[in-house]
């Protein structure tokens, strides 16, 4: 089977999932973390800074989408909010 060169069309989220998504993404976009991270998080069921309590550093690192630098990000949110990764 030959290897065609199309480019595949773009998947987009109907207007009913990015406005759900959209409703649990708000803190994360206030952090100001790319999409992919915020993306990441919610389809975790993480929407807040405090629900991160309940991941390991390697656990969070794992969910696709998210970065070095979002972990970063987070890393420095949560310790001045004085939290923890488990």
């Amino acid at each position: 089977m030959a290897k065609t060169n199309k480019p595949r069309p773009k998947r987009v989220p109907s207007k009913e999932a990015m406005k759900a998504y959209e409703e649990h993404d708000g803190e994360w976009r206030k952090i100001g973390l790319t999409a992919p991270a915020r993306k990441a998080l919610v389809e975790a069921k993480l929407y807040r800074v405090s629900d991160l309590r309940n991941l390991s550093v390697e656990e969070l690192m794992a969910l696709d989408g998210m970065s070095k630098s979002a972990v970063a990000r987070l890393r420095v949110i949560m310790e001045a909010k004085k939290m923890r990764f488990r």
